[in-house]
């Protein structure tokens, strides 16, 4: 093969490894928001027996402000401000939050972290209100009284502190307001939405109040890269254009005015 084609084929593969290697969804993704917020109101929809006032969940851009930050930080632990609950969001009295993280970066899908969360149903007691194993990612997702959801996910070059060194993600979801309360049932089990004091849709109450969208001019006052979240884009979407048509140039000028240098033998 010349010289020119194997540079071309190189320069292609970095391009497209790199494109590959964080085409995450950002938190104003409109089809990451509405996926986030569709399979949390199909496993709370689902709950069986039926609950009598689980609340339908929307999305909240303040919440997402606060999982991208944490996501960050690319280490497989809670929030350590989770209890500061004026550091993780300007208005909610209280905010749960739930991780997923695995590797590589292509293997990330919302309904793979969701299926895992979910899955820990099969380790929850609920007459005795006792996991066997990790079942706390469940509880919150199904949490009856939680009626706000904002998740980010995040890619991790250099690994996953606390997971594993590789190239990663981490997807966290925080939620308003926070489920989990101990000695308290995630969800009162009876005739679906009978307790509901608004409209009723699968088995979830609504309410146009707590669906409304509010926007918030904050960040955490530890968030580490506020302003930073879009440079791996910008990369991709200049820096690599730009040297991979540079790299054309050259290959075509050497090849124009060097002509013997791409032989084949």
């Amino acid at each position: 093969m010349g010289i020119v084609v194997k540079m071309l084929l190189w320069a292609w593969m970095v391009l497209d490894s790199g494109v590959r290697s964080v085409s995450l969804p950002e938190i104003t993704d409109g089809k990451f928001i509405d996926e986030c917020v569709r399979k949390h109101n199909e496993a709370r929809s689902s709950v069986g027996p039926p609950a009598t006032e689980m609340l339908y969940m929307t999305w909240d851009e303040g919440l997402a402000i606060t999982a991208r930050a944490w996501a960050r930080r690319c280490v497989f632990e809670h929030n350590i401000y989770l209890r500061d609950v004026r550091r993780v969001h300007p208005t909610f009295s209280s905010v749960g939050e739930n991780i997923w993280t695995n590797y590589p970066p292509s293997s990330f899908d919302v309904q793979k972290a969701m299926n895992s969360w979910v899955d820990e149903k099969k380790h929850y007691d609920y007459k005795s209100t006792v996991c066997t194993k990790v079942c706390g990612h469940y509880t919150q997702v199904v949490w009856a009284s939680t009626y706000k959801v904002g998740c980010a996910v995040q890619l991790c070059p250099n690994g996953v502190k606390n997971y594993a060194s590789e190239e990663g993600v981490v997807f966290v979801c925080n939620y308003a307001t926070a489920g989990n309360v101990n000695g308290r049932r995630p969800y009162e089990q009876g005739p679906g939405c009978s307790g509901c004091k608004g409209d009723c849709e699968d088995n979830l109450c609504r309410s146009r109040e707590q669906e409304s969208q509010k926007r918030y001019n904050w960040t955490p006052d530890w968030d580490a890269a506020p302003a930073t979240s879009g440079s791996n884009y910008v990369t991709i979407l200049v820096v690599r254009p730009t040297a991979l048509l540079f790299t054309f140039i050259t290959a075509y000028a050497v090849h124009h005015f060097y002509p013997d240098v791409f032989c084949y033998e």
